[in-house]
This record gives structure tokens, sequence and C-alpha cells, in this order.
């Protein structure tokens, strides 16, 4: 079997991904980055050897190279606008998540890629990781009953290094960090209750960043040279972003089809770093102590059970790789996917999903909580994705 070869769009902190996808001799090889930075290049040329090509651009790939797939590893901005060139060129497809920063461009992104029968795949990696995989077993078995609800609290304890120094900041390159953070549990949200939000309201706050004034452009340098988790309470935070305006804590409440009720509370000045969830069926319910290798989903079933004694626990199981393993997960399935098509565990409809909720979440927030509807996407796109691209 030939390698698949792979042209890479933006090599920056997500660079990790396509050094998975990266196995010369065992199915697929990168062959081609683009990137407009030097640094991008050079640090292509470190991971893949000398013989990789590197171009400024997504147009400059495309005029001059050919490949069978294509990983968009840019950010988040610039997404919709990458795919929408590799979809209309008819290459199967990477694009990491969020889908996109704008409904109407997930939308877009749907819509082409159905007219061209162009294979696209969402990098929604925590659908791979071990502890949502555990927790997905667990109510697919009925163990807890129908699923009646969901909370998700995530302590971001990086947040004022990893999103506060750069373009995440700002509503215009990322709208809200509910799509760069909050798309990720949204879609675990969905995936466990086997539904999507169709209403959301939402309250939020710049709380603590915005009252920092220590700034600076930090457009030279990556996040490993910025980064110091001694830098302690967030308050003494430096060097963050010029234009800091969105919110550093957010809280949402969702009605999903089906009839499940939700909760998200994202939290970026936190001291830990970690997510939980709780979900509540009519016959039991899970919560996850921790959301790593050897961490704990506990388990209650019933009522002799109380704090700290839940009548089962299960283990988180240990893999390796980038986010708990599941990011060699993640790539593979993509690659398989781009070569063979067929069914994945990653959903489009579910990304594009996750970007709507977020972003009329976002909008609630600056509306005062006031309750939005999420537009439906139009049926035949729906019943596209659903029963499986071609």
């Amino acid at each position: 079997m030939a390698d698949l070869q792979l042209g890479v769009i933006g090599f920056g902190a997500r660079s990790s991904l396509a050094t998975h996808a990266h196995r010369p001799g065992e199915g697929s090889r990168v062959t081609v980055v683009a990137d407009p930075s030097a640094r991008g290049k050079e640090l292509a040329r470190e991971r893949f050897g000398e013989g990789v090509a590197t171009v400024d651009s997504a147009e400059e790939l495309l005029a001059g190279h050919a490949v069978d797939a294509v990983m968009i590893l840019t950010p988040d901005f610039a997404h919709a606008s990458v795919a929408l060139q590799t979809l209309g060129a008819g290459i199967p497809t990477f694009c990491e998540k969020p889908m996109a920063i704008r409904v109407e461009d997930t939308d877009a992104m749907l819509a082409l890629a159905q007219e061209k029968r162009t294979r696209l795949y969402v990098g929604h990696n925590m659908r791979h990781m071990p502890v949502i995989r555990q927790m997905k077993q667990i109510v697919d078995s009925g163990r807890i009953g129908r699923v009646r609800a969901i909370w998700c609290r995530h302590f971001v304890g990086t947040g004022g290094d990893f999103y506060f120094k750069d373009w995440h900041a700002e509503r215009e390159k990322a709208t809200s960090l509910l799509l760069q953070k909050g798309a990720h549990d949204i879609d675990v949200i969905h995936w466990l209750s086997g539904g999507y939000t169709r209403r959301v309201s939402g309250i939020g706050d710049l709380a603590v960043y915005g009252d920092v004034t220590d700034r600076r452009d930090n457009s030279d340098r990556r996040m490993g040279e910025w980064y110091d988790e001694d830098i302690w309470p967030p308050t003494t935070q430096k060097e963050l972003n010029p234009v800091i305006d969105v919110e550093d804590i957010s809280m949402l409440t969702m009605t999903l089809d089906n009839g499940v009720l939700a909760s998200y509370q994202q939290c970026h000045f936190t001291p830990d770093y970690w997510r939980n969830y709780t979900v509540i069926g009519d016959a039991g319910r899970i919560e996850n102590m921790g959301d790593g290798s050897g961490d704990q989903i506990h388990i209650w079933e019933s009522r002799r059970s109380g704090p700290g004694r839940p009548d089962a626990v299960e283990v988180v199981a240990r893999a390796t790789g980038g986010h708990g393993g599941a990011d060699p997960s993640l790539v593979a399935e993509f690659l398989r996917f781009a070569r063979d098509g067929g069914a994945t565990d990653v959903s489009v409809i579910a990304a594009r999903e996750a970007v709507a909720t977020g972003v009329y979440g976002a909008e609630s927030i600056r509306h005062g909580g006031t309750p939005y509807d999420i537009p439906a996407l139009p049926e035949q796109l729906r019943t596209y994705f659903d029963e499986g691209q071609a």
C-alpha cells in the first residue's frame, strides 16, 4: 500500500498532530508544509527532514504540489477560508477544531463538502480520550438509565498563559473561548447525551485579565517561550495580549433536542487544570475525578452510596501520546477515513453544533443572558453526513 502524500497547512502550536501522521513506509508521509513563518518552515524540516517541501500559503501548496489529503492546523480564524479551498479542490481534509469561528462558515464548509463529495474530518480529539470513551461506554450500557442531565466544569489553570497572550484573547480572531476551549466540552456533552443544543443562554465576564495592564505583542514568540507556571495569582500575569475582549469566565445552560438539560462552566483563572463531567441518568450517575490516565470515574447506583462513597469505581485507561493518547488515535482515524471513507467516531455535524452552541452562547452572555435558539442545519446536509460521507 503506497503512502498517502500529506500536505500540512499551518505549523504552529498543533503541529504535533502532523508528526503523528508522518509514518513513511507505514501508510502516510508529510510531503509539503505551508506556513508563512521561517520558524514554521524550519520546524517542519526538523520534524520531517530536508526532503519536505515548504511553501508560504495554502494557495501555493495547492497550485504546486499533488497531495492525497491535507491537515489544516492554522489558527482558528483561518480554518474556514483554507478548508473551503481544499474542499473545493476535492482533497480529503482534516480541519483542527473548532471547525470555524462563525456558524455561517461551518455551514458553508459542509455544503461545499457535500457538493464536491470531498471527505471532511474535524479534529475533536476528546472523542478519543480514554476518560470520555469509558464514560460513553457506561452511558451506552444503560447502567445509569436514560440520561437526563449533564454538567461540565472546566478549570483552565493555564488560561492566562495559553489564551490571553496571543490572538485567542481577541473576539475578532476567536469569537469566544467557548469555541477554542468550550467546543471540546460542548461536543462531549452532545456525544454523551445523544442530542444537540437547540436553546442556550449564558452569563460571563472578563473578570481578571482585563485589569492586567502589563501588555506586549507576542507574535514574535511561541507559547513555550512565555509560559511560566510559577506566576500566581493570575492578577500578577505579565505581557498579556494588547487586545483582550473575550470572557475569562463563562457559564452556559443548554436545552437539547432530546430533552436533556446541560450546563457548562469555564474559568481561566483557577489554579488547577482539568475537566469534571457529571452525567445524571434516571437510574444513577457518573462523574470523573480527573481526566488523565489512572484517574477515576465514580459510579453511583444506589441510595446507600454517598459523598466519597460511590458504588463502583472505574480507572481511566493508560495511553500514550498527546491529550491522554487521543491525538495519535484521532490522526489514525483521519488517515483511514481519508483513504477508505466510512464511519468515524468524530462527527462533522456535531462539530458544527458545538460551534453553533458556543457562538450563540457568547451572544447570550453579551446580551444580558438572553436565550438564543440555535438554527438547524438544512435536512439534506444532516442526512448526507449522518449517513456517512462518500
